[in-house]
């Protein structure tokens, strides 16, 4: 096959005219902070989910920790989540004083396995972080079981979560959980940074608001807009946690075109499971279990032993000589020196999580990718697989 010349990057951000004509308006209008446009995209994102209360954030991390504040998680406190998952689900729960306890994931599909969640649990753990891995949705009717059954708080990590459903085909943040979406660069919708917090409890949401802005009573649109008035009090010692109208302005034009980037991803998907499907030695990660996949990830499995060559050496050649991105989602979480280190955790802990950790790697996938990339994917990782077949 014909090696591009050019490198075909693991992301890519895809805008258009709407997104351009946004930021433009915004940074025209002045309100460079939290402003109208930020309300107006709270209001969109809670409808399109179809929960009561959005509060957007300047990342996905906020919103988990401000999840675990309203909760009250303190130092002595233990909080279950996975081991594979990006670094920040574990983060927050240390920023809180408390300790992240790990249970092991189902090995098919990287997600988090309620059986291990339950016999993590010890007199100290206080909630359940469950993460929708790659797009897909926990089993959250069994979790939410365990931790009703325990007397126990969730909070779900929806930062793949954008447009994913669960089992009964309702969206991720609709339920009665405290939920925190993600809308970095490389999400399925990006405002560059940002993210979102969703629940149905005013008394949760009317505290999260507080919390995220310095703990004022106040915030600014409602302090030096025309309307609004210059007092203001200072009822808990909060965070700056907001998100701004420029970004504000690039959600809302992504909130209005995701169905078409959604769609766009689903057929880059199609295409690779149909050229995948029969690879020797590879494998695809199962479709969603539970409800509608959002397909944030595209996911492929090195068989182990199933080619000559190892999962790092696929991703080499992938990026050396075919001059294609991938990424690995993720190392796992006790893998990393801080957490063997301060939490005593060691390789081995987690099978499932460590077996499927050294088989997998990210393919491009997002919705600026033309069908002559798609194609030139298929056709590197099926010429790969030939060259290391057994």
């Amino acid at each position: 096959m014909k090696i591009r010349e050019s490198f075909l990057p693991y992301s890519r951000p895809f805008y258009g005219e709407a997104e351009a004509a946004g930021v433009t308006a915004a940074l025209d209008s002045g309100w460079w902070s939290r402003g109208p446009l930020v309300g107006e995209f709270e209001q969109a994102f809670a409808s399109s989910v179809g929960v009561r209360h959005a509060l957007a954030l300047n990342s996905c991390t906020a919103g988990l920790f401000l999840a675990l504040l309203l909760h009250k998680v303190q130092p002595g406190d233990e909080v279950i989540t996975t081991p594979m998952t990006f670094c920040a689900t574990a983060n927050v729960i240390v920023h809180c004083g408390a300790t992240p306890v790990f249970a092991d994931v189902d090995e098919a599909t990287g997600l988090l396995d309620p059986a291990a969640v339950e016999r993590a649990i010890t007199p100290r753990t206080r909630g359940i972080v469950p993460v929708h891995y790659a797009g897909r949705a926990c089993n959250m009717e069994e979790l939410n079981r365990i931790a009703a059954r325990h007397g126990l708080f969730v909070v779900e990590d929806a930062a793949h979560a954008v447009y994913t459903t669960y089992e009964n085909g309702k969206p991720v943040g609709s339920g009665d959980n405290l939920t925190a979406f993600s809308f970095y660069a490389t999400k399925n919708l990006s405002t560059g940074e940002g993210g979102m917090l969703t629940t149905n409890d005013d008394e949760l949401y009317a505290r999260a608001q507080t919390l995220s802005l310095h703990g004022m009573s106040r915030h600014a649109w409602s302090r030096f807009s025309a309307a609004g008035s210059w007092r203001y009090n200072v009822e808990a010692p909060g965070y700056k946690l907001n998100m701004t109208d420029p970004a504000a302005a690039l959600g809302l034009a992504q909130l209005a075109r995701l169905e078409d980037m959604q769609r766009r991803r689903a057929d880059i998907a199609a295409a690779y499971n149909a050229a995948f499907a029969t690879l020797p030695g590879v494998d695809v990660l199962p479709d969603a279990p539970f409800g509608r996949n959002a397909w944030h990830l595209y996911m492929l499995k090195i068989r182990p032993n199933g080619l000559t060559a190892g999962r790092d050496r696929v991703i080499a050649e992938l990026n050396e000589h075919y001059r294609i991105g991938t990424s690995v989602h993720y190392i796992p979480v006790h893998h990393h020196p801080y957490y063997r280190t301060r939490f005593g955790t060691r390789r081995g802990d987690y099978p499932h999580t460590e077996r499927l950790y050294r088989q997998i790697l990210s393919l491009p996938l997002y919705p600026s990718m033309t069908d002559e990339e798609v194609s030139y994917v298929c056709e590197a990782v099926r010429e790969l697989a030939a060259r290391f077949a057994k």
